[in-house]
Parts: structure tokens; C-alpha cells; sequence
């Protein structure tokens, strides 16, 4: 298991003899801009034609990494912030590590990808994804107690709530440098990313947020990967979500956070969703299809 060491100019994992350098969010805050593809691994996200955006950036999530090698088209970022991910699948995580320009993971996820493949994080791009007051050389506070000590945060946007604990986790990084709020689904993450990177136009592609239609790299006709050569999926293994138990609670309300206090609040943003059977609300998110998408672009 990797242990982070953060101490003067040493930024890195290390694990005996190994060291892996980090990079620093605050390297490529606010460096990009334009719009952004956000690629969710939800069962629509099979139809939509990758190629055809291939000139705009794509930021990979989990296994949607897989349309992009299949389709060639080379991710700025791969992210994954999911704990049993890695597990499940690591030959996908590591696949995303290798094939992306800059990579974003949990220290625990670089831990499981180093066990997997000593040689994937060699020379590559690496970032840290941490949890706000859930950092990893830093004593945790409760959760009350940290959205109270940010509450004038022009950065970290939080819910506050005396009476009830859960408000006090539901919030929004402008600057991931310091912690991304989870919201319990990894797209929730790769909007704050992409949006300390600097990218103010946003399309998220593939976020159903539906158990119903799955996975596209778990349909058992989603085909091979015909730069890797291997499947999609492993046969007959579909993996547990935890979406329907933390939907109303954490996803909904995260993204509802974000559209009040972010979205409404700052007229050169716009963020969109391009899966039209989306579970999360056109009111929240606004749903396009591709003519509109290509009329904003």
C-alpha cells in the first residue's frame, strides 16, 4: 500500500523502495478552457459517436475508458475515485492509466494498479484525488464541524446544517487541489475536476444513473475491444451499485447543490447531459440531444 508523503518540494507515493512522483492540481488550475466531454460508463453512453467529437477533450471515468481505446480517441484525463473499482477490474483501471494523458485516482486505487502492474505509473501524469476532510495526512473533523470551518470559503462550497448531518456533506470543490465532495457517484467528481481545469462548457455523456439499463461494458452484446482485443465484459459478471440506495439522498441532492449555488450563480458556465433517459432531472441538469449539442458547439 502506497503512503502518501507530502513534505517540502517531495510530492509522491511511496512504497518501500518504490517513489512515484505526484503532480499538483494547483500545476494546471484554470489552464484550459472551451468545453469538455464527461464520459460516464451508463448504457448510452455505447450510442454515442465518440469519433465524431474526437477533437474536443474527453475526460474518462471507470470502465468508460474502454469506448475511448475502442475508439482510438485518447482521454486528457482518466479518473477514478471508486474503492472496489480497481478490485473488480483492475486490468480496466490500469488500461486508463496507461492510455490517458493524466490520470486522477484515490491513493488506494494507484496502490491497487502498482499491485497489478509494477510498470503502469512509470512516467506518467499523476494527480490525487481526495476527499474533502477526508485527507490523507490530515485528521478528519466531523462533518458538521468541517462545513462550519468553510462556510466563507470562496472554493469549497458547502450545506450546513445544525440539526441534520447529512447537508453538511453535500457540497461543491472549485479547486480539487483541496478535496472534491463526493456526491457518491464519480461523475459528481469529474464535474469539480473539470471545472478547477477550467473548462466552463460541459457535456456529460453516459451519466443514466439507471441500475435498469446498466453498464455498457457489462452488456453482454456491447462486442469486443478491438484495440485491445479483449471483451467488454467478463461473462456472466455484472457488478453491484450502490445507485438506487444513494440516488435521493446524495446524487440528486449533490446535484441539486450544484445547480442552486454553482450553475445558477455564474451566467459562462453551462453544463448539460446528453443521456435523454436520464434518471437525474431535466431541471437540474438540462438533457440535449446531438443536433443541439452540435448547435452549441
Amino acid at each position: 500500500m502506497f503512503e502518501l508523503i507530502s513534505s517540502g518540494e517531495d510530492y509522491l507515493m511511496r512504497e518501500g523502495d518504490v517513489a512515484i512522483p505526484l503532480k499538483k492540481f494547483s500545476e494546471c488550475k484554470n489552464r484550459y478552457s472551451g468545453s469538455v466531454f464527461l464520459l460516464a460508463s451508463g448504457g448510452s453512453a455505447k450510442e454515442f459517436p465518440v469519433s465524431r467529437y474526437a477533437h474536443i477533450p474527453f475526460i474518462a471515468m471507470n470502465g468508460s475508458i474502454l469506448r475511448l481505446v475502442d475508439e482510438k480517441v485518447r482521454p486528457l484525463f482518466f479518473l477514478c475515485n471508486d474503492l472496489d473499482f480497481p478490485k473488480e477490474r483492475p486490468d480496466v483501471v490500469t488500461l486508463g492509466c496507461q492510455y490517458a494523458q493524466h490520470v486522477a485516482m484515490a491513493l488506494e486505487n494507484y496502490s491497487e494498479v502498482h499491485s497489478y502492474d509494477k510498470t503502469a505509473l512509470a512516467g506518467k501524469s499523476l494527480y490525487l484525488l481526495e476527499r474533502v476532510n477526508r485527507y490523507y495526512n490530515k485528521k478528519s473533523v466531523s462533518d458538521r464541524s468541517f462545513a462550519w470551518s468553510i462556510r466563507n470559503d470562496k472554493d469549497l462550497i458547502s450545506g450546513f446544517s445544525l440539526l441534520r448531518q447529512r447537508p453538511n456533506r453535500i457540497g461543491f470543490s472549485k479547486d480539487v487541489g483541496r478535496g472534491h465532495f463526493c456526491g457518491r457517484t464519480i461523475a459528481y467528481a469529474a464535474l469539480q475536476v473539470v471545472y478547477t481545469l477550467g473548462f466552463r462548457n460541459i457535456f456529460i455523456i453516459g451519466m443514466d444513473l439507471n441500475t435498469a439499463t446498466g453498464r455498457f461494458y457489462e452488456n453482454p452484446n456491447s462486442g469486443l475491444n478491438t484495440t485491445t482485443g479483449h471483451s467488454y465484459e467478463k461473462p456472466n459478471e455484472v457488478f453491484p451499485t450502490s445507485i438506487d440506495v444513494y440516488y435521493e439522498p446524495f446524487i440528486l441532492a449533490s446535484f441539486r447543490f450544484f445547480q442552486k449555488n454553482i450553475l445558477k450563480k455564474q451566467d459562462d458556465l453551462r453544463v448539460f447531459n446528453l443521456s435523454l433517459n436520464s434518471r437525474l432531472p431535466d431541471e437540474v441538469i438540462p438533457k440535449i440531444s446531438l443536433d443541439q449539442l452540435d448547435q452549441l458547439l
